[in-house]
Parts: C-alpha cells; sequence; structure tokens
C-alpha cells in the first residue's frame, strides 16, 4: 500500500488526522512505501515543458529586467534557462511591453534556443493579454486584478446583483484570451495572491483561504465553459501558514468537483538570505511531501538565478528530482577520527559535479556502515590516521586519510560512473 498523505475533508489550517486504527494482534500489517505519492493531475503543456500529468516537478523563476530591454532580457532568461530554469516569467505592464515580446522570443530562437515563457500581465489586462498570448507560451492573470472593482469606502455590504454583474464583466473579458489561449493550445495561469484579493470576495469571504479559492474556482468555471482546460492555479500568500491553507482547501475542492488541474506552489514575498530560503522550504516542500504541487517558484529578494539552487535542493532533498550528488554524513561527534567538516568539503569539491550518486562521510565504525547503508559510496573513519571505502554495504579497502579522497574518485572510476567536470 502506498502512503497517501489526506488532504481531503480536513481543516486546512491544522491539517487534524483520525488516530491511526490498532491493529488486532493476529492482523498482520502492511509495508507502506516511503516515496511521495503525487496528487493526480492533467498535463498542461507550457512550450516544450508539460507541467502536471506526472511529469517531474517543473522549476520556475522570472528576471528582473524591464521587458522593453531587449538584449538584456534575453541575457536574462539565457542565464535562468542554462542554471535549470525550465520556465521564465518575464512581466508585461504595457502593450509595448507585449509587443516586445515577440522580439525576445525570436532573438533567443536566433542566438540560443526556444524557451518556454509565461507573460505575467495584471490591472485591466485585457487587451495587453490579447496581444501577449499571440508571443508567449503561457499567460498569467491576477484574478484579484484581472477587472478592476473601485473600491468604496463607506461600502457595508456587496449585493447579489453587484457581485454577478462584476462576474459577468469577467467573463466578458477574459473570454477572448481563453479562446486565444485555446486555439493556439498555449497555457494559463489563474494566479491567486492573498494580498490582492477583489473587494466582493474580500467582503463575502473574508481575509481568507476560502475567498483564494473561491476566486481562482470562478476564473476555472469560465475557463471550462469554453472549453478550455490547459490550466495551471496558484495560491500563493507570504504567510506560510496561509499559503499551505489555501492550497490544501484548493486541492480539496478541485478533487471534490472532478477538476485534475496541476498546482503553482510558492511562497510569495519570502524575503532574503536564510530565512527567505527556510520560509519558501516549509511552505513548498510541506505540500510537495503531502504529494500537492507540480511546478514551483521560490520568491527571493536576490538575484533570480539564486533561487534556482534552492528549488532543485528542495526536490533532491524530497526524492523528486535528483539533479546533484545527495551526500550523506553525521554530525560529528567525540568518536569521529577525523575533521568531517573538512573531510566533507574535500568529497564534495572533487565530486559535486556528478549527477545522481549518494555519497556518504561518516566520522566512526559505530554508525557508519549502517546509517549510510543506502549510499553508493561511502567513506568513514576506522582507524587514527585510515579511513575505509565502502561501494553500498561492502567494505572495499582501507587507504591512508591523505589518500582518501583520491582513492573515492579511484572507485568511483572504476565502477564507470566517473565523468570528468566540464
Amino acid at each position: 500500500m502506498l502512503l497517501e498523505f489526506p488532504y481531503r475533508g480536513l481543516n486546512p489550517f491544522t491539517m487534524q488526522t483520525l488516530p491511526t486504527p490498532v491493529k488486532d494482534a493476529d492482523e498482520q500489517s502492511t509495508p507502506v512505501s516511503t516515496s511521495i505519492v503525487r496528487r493526480k493531475t492533467r498535463p498542461v503543456p507550457v512550450g516544450d515543458v508539460t507541467i502536471g500529468g506526472g511529469h517531474p516537478v517543473v522549476v520556475q523563476s522570472m528576471i528582473n529586467e524591464d521587458t522593453l530591454d531587449i538584449e538584456g532580457s534575453v541575457a536574462a532568461i539565457r542565464r535562468l534557462h542554462e542554471l535549470g530554469c525550465e520556465i521564465v516569467r518575464v512581466t508585461v505592464p504595457s502593450m509595448a511591453h507585449a509587443k516586445a515580446l515577440a522580439k525576445i522570443k525570436a532573438q533567443l530562437a536566433a542566438t540560443y534556443q526556444s524557451v518556454p515563457l509565461v507573460a505575467d500581465v495584471h490591472h485591466n489586462g485585457m487587451k495587453i493579454a490579447l496581444e501577449v498570448a499571440k508571443h508567449v507560451d503561457k499567460v498569467r492573470i491576477n484574478p484579484g486584478l484581472y477587472v478592476f472593482e473601485k473600491a468604496k469606502d463607506d461600502r457595508t455590504e456587496f449585493s447579489q446583483s453587484e457581485f454577478d454583474n462584476i462576474g459577468d464583466k469577467i467573463r466578458e473579458t477574459l473570454e477572448p484570451l481563453v479562446v486565444s489561449l485555446r486555439d493556439q493550445n498555449k497555457a494559463m495561469r489563474i494566479g491567486v495572491n492573498h494580498g490582492s484579493l477583489a473587494e466582493r470576495m474580500l467582503f463575502t469571504y473574508g481575509d481568507t483561504p476560502e475567498g483564494m479559492v473561491e476566486s481562482a474556482l470562478e476564473f476555472i468555471r469560465i475557463c471550462q465553459s469554453l472549453d478550455f482546460n490547459n490550466l495551471v492555479i496558484s495560491m500563493k500568500a507570504s504567510r506560510v501558514p496561509v499559503m499551505l491553507a489555501a492550497y490544501r482547501l484548493m486541492a480539496q475542492r478541485m478533487d471534490e468537483s472532478g477538476m485534475d488541474y496541476p498546482l503553482h506552489l510558492g511562497v510569495t514575498e519570502a524575503g532574503d538570505g536564510e530565512y527567505g530560503r527556510i520560509k519558501s522550504t516549509a511552505g513548498i516542500a510541506t505540500l510537495l511531501a503531502d504529494g500537492i504541487g507540480d511546478t514551483l517558484r521560490v520568491s527571493l529578494t536576490e538575484s533570480p538565478e539564486k533561487e534556482i539552487p534552492v528549488c532543485y535542493s528542495i526536490l533532491q532533498a524530497l526524492g523528486l528530482r535528483k539533479t546533484m550528488v545527495e551526500y550523506v554524513a553525521c554530525p560529528s561527534c567525540g568518536r569521529t577520527l577525523f575533521n568531517l567538516e573538512d573531510v566533507l568539503h574535500q568529497v564534495r569539491s572533487a565530486t559535486n559535479h556528478l549527477t545522481g550518486l549518494d555519497i556518504a562521510v561518516m566520522g566512526c565504525i559505530v554508525n557508519g556502515p549502517g546509517e549510510m547503508a543506502d549510499a553508493d559510496y561511502g567513506y568513514v573513519g576506522k582507524q587514527p590516521g585510515y579511513i575505509s571505502l565502502y561501494r553500498g554495504r561492502e567494505e572495499v579497502k582501507k587507504v591512508p586519510e591523505t589518500e582518501g579522497v583520491a582513492e573515492l574518485i579511484n572507485l568511483i572510476k572504476a565502477d564507470g560512473r566517473w565523468v570528468d567536470p566540464e
């Protein structure tokens, strides 16, 4: 039996689960898998990349350059793509910016290669979105901003007729874009932000995850009525508990309605430095571990290039992508027979260009072989001045510590798993 992570029918803030039933003495327990069971979603094409449908979780980011700067934008997109960013988003605040995307797309193809591009459209963006839809692979719209609702300072309620009239206006402005994307087999991201919910959603549902979900569902239903299903949904918030609750509730509501749209994960405005990375990981990794999420962006207040390693580290840690060496290392203690931190650094420096290997660096024989049993190779302190090299559970040789890293490389080479660094 696979381990299902139950998000259906639960309080989205607490995610309280029922107690595990006690088994009868004669009832055999069934082993559970430690792999993540992902929520089943439909495949959505974005250029030559597919989101959902069982495809690997896709890494995204966004350039900082003004889209009117053709050369700068092309260079920025290329830098991200070369680092492993699979889909790149650009901002499109005006019609001139929308038309610039045609030149950016053409120059990428001529000087580098085609890169899947997403256009970010806000604030009464119907005409801009229709133009940019000709040139990019996906258009992202924010339901809270797509049709401008002028707030009333003295409002005390939202009548049903007012609510419905705005809904009709949304459909009227959204339909041409939906038809254009549908006919071109392109995609749309319905990107809800907690900080920019429409006024009528705030009055009706409050500043809540439910308001975020209802905002997305309104746009989804319009798209479905027009036979357009190349949709990706996001529920971003700057507070992790709100973000988690919104995505869990969105997954639950879609499952209840027979919807199978992929989810784009992110903690918006996460900040910078160590805390920005921890905050992003707390939200994104928690949902991925629950099987929720098909693409992600880590939003740091730093250069976009610094977001990509964080994305891949999250996916690697969860076993969802294997893009680097997985290092297993003990925290060191009084039994450690060498400077573990220095040796781990030496091993990493010599091998971190490899892909798909698990390498363990363990300080002593007490925990070493057992704790590193799943590793491909092990480097273990066994007696002062010497280390033992392992292939899986098998001890291969004992060598002087000064030769340890070189002999580890020789062992990997002997197994045909070494490639020279570029």
